[in-house]
């Protein structure tokens, strides 16, 4: 009898501890409450080493806008910063001025106005674009992957770094730790030996002493000498060139970016690059990785940043914003679908409103749990007028938002709790018709390779199937 009390009040206590410590998170700690029943004891051990906020948050937001403050003014001085809702295209942000203003509070990069890009729409187009222009390198290269395998796209990458560093060029490479935990110890040597500075994010094992597993640097930056840098969902493997048959054809979404807003990509990557590697970066180097730009054209970019080293949750507070503002239409393109209750809420009083709501998932995904927790979301956002489509070509992985004729985003992180509140993240928010107009023709060529989810029919599925996605749907806040 005394061992069963003691049972109770150990997990009394298990229980209480996840209560008081996630009272601002409900539903993240509805999920660990119910982990803990499943695995009484083991679910608080995990919760311990892996839920637990990012520690020394502070701080790492300290020593990552250091960087930042240094060259802050010059580049303030050499960048054409949007300023006013009245400097942006004239296509509704004149009466936007709410939406500007959040945007421009949300971090420390502004929309700027002299930039030109370019979208790339698969794997290998976005690859031979940024094996292009990595070519041209000349004083310095910037390489930032979550996922980077050791196939054979990959050692076309290894070899223009390896090769760029042979002729005196700065080479800066960084992988997640967990993300590129395959990579071969002969894979990093031959850059190393080679000249490339290379490190890992956040290693699984210093990661999990250090009770930061659970973040994980979700980023794709590449900055060829702070003029031309690439960002979108696309990591370097052969998967993402349709190469794995159990996948087949691989959708995504990358965007080249020449101009003013590449100065926010290498921001970021700099950040990345003392939290990975601890380097001081000094004040001179600092002056050559921001160079002056020619401006090459007249498109408003922003470049938003979010994670554990920013202090806003800037890439959901965008969406939530311009989701918010919407008139005739929200189109998402997104492989993981796990909305936060926010935005949840959100795309429901749009399509009830009568906005145009159509949302792109895939129809197989790359994890059960995850495509179970993303239907959950399905039915009720069905019955309010929001339109779900599953990608059937293949596999869907671009991160796309459009709305309206306002903005467009091109990024790294999904619709989903993990990407908005845990990920280090990075999305471009666009904002010219030109840039506008190609994601939404391909969207709408996305379109036409889907099968519309019918609410009839969804609402047959089996019990089975039901049962599954609720309890996918209580584990959601963590997947």
């Amino acid at each position: 009898m005394i061992w069963l009390v003691i049972i109770l009040v150990v997990f009394i206590f298990q229980a209480a501890t996840i209560l008081v410590l996630e009272f601002r998170n409900p539903s993240k700690a509805v999920a660990w409450l119910f982990i803990l029943f499943c695995v009484p004891l083991v679910g608080f051990v995990v919760y311990y080493f892996v839920a637990q906020d990012y520690n020394k948050r502070k701080k790492v937001r300290k020593a990552g806008s250091r960087i930042f403050r240094e060259i802050r003014e010059n580049i303030w001085e050499q960048a054409h910063i949007v300023e006013d809702a009245s400097q942006m295209p004239d296509h509704g942000f004149e009466h936007q001025q709410r939406l500007f203003n959040l945007l421009t509070h949300l971090s420390e990069s502004p929309i700027t106005g002299c930039n030109h890009s370019k979208v790339l729409t698969n794997g290998e187009e976005a690859f031979s674009a940024m094996l292009h222009e990595m070519e041209k390198a000349k004083h310095h290269l910037h390489v930032e992957f979550y996922i980077f395998r050791d196939d054979v796209i990959s050692t076309q990458f290894q070899e223009v770094m390896i090769r760029k560093a042979q002729e005196g060029v700065k080479v800066r490479f960084i992988c997640d730790g967990l993300g590129s935990h395959k990579m071969s110890w002969s894979f990093i040597r031959k850059l190393k030996e080679a000249g490339v500075e290379f490190h890992f994010f956040l290693p699984p094992l210093i990661a999990t002493i250090d009770r930061r597993v659970n973040y994980r640097n979700h980023r794709k930056i590449v900055v060829v000498d702070g003029k031309v840098g690439f960002v979108g969902g696309i990591n370097v493997g052969d998967d993402y060139l349709g190469q794995y048959p159990n996948i087949g054809f691989w959708r995504d979404t990358h965007v080249q970016i020449e101009g003013d807003a590449v100065y926010f990509l290498q921001n970021t990557f700099l950040n990345d690059w003392k939290l990975a590697s601890g380097e001081q970066i000094s004040e001179p180097q600092l002056t050559e990785l921001f160079p002056p730009h020619i401006c090459s054209g007249e498109e408003r970019i922003q470049i938003l940043a979010s994670g554990p080293d920013q202090e806003w949750d800037a890439i959901q507070e965008m969406c939530f914003g311009a989701i918010s503002v919407a008139c005739n239409r929200i189109y998402i393109t997104s492989p993981y679908f796990i909305p936060d209750p926010a935005l949840y809420e959100a795309l429901k009083t749009a399509a009830v409103s009568g906005v145009d709501v159509k949302i792109i998932i895939p129809y197989q995904s790359d994890s059960r749990l995850v495509h179970l927790a993303s239907l959950s979301y399905v039915e009720e956002l069905l019955r309010a007028g929001v339109e779900f489509y599953q990608y059937r070509k293949g596999f869907v992985h671009a991160k796309v938002m459009i709305v309206d004729e306002l903005l467009a985003t091109v990024g790294t992180a999904n619709m989903d709790m993990r990407s908005f509140f845990c990920n280090f993240e990075l999305t471009a928010v666009l904002f010219e018709s030109s840039s506008m107009n190609r994601l939404i023709e391909d969207f709408e060529r996305d379109l036409q390779e889907c099968s519309k989810i019918d609410l009839e029919v969804f609402q047959g599925r089996s019990r089975g199937q039901k049962g599954a996605e609720i309890l996918s749907r209580m584990l959601s806040p963590l997947l």
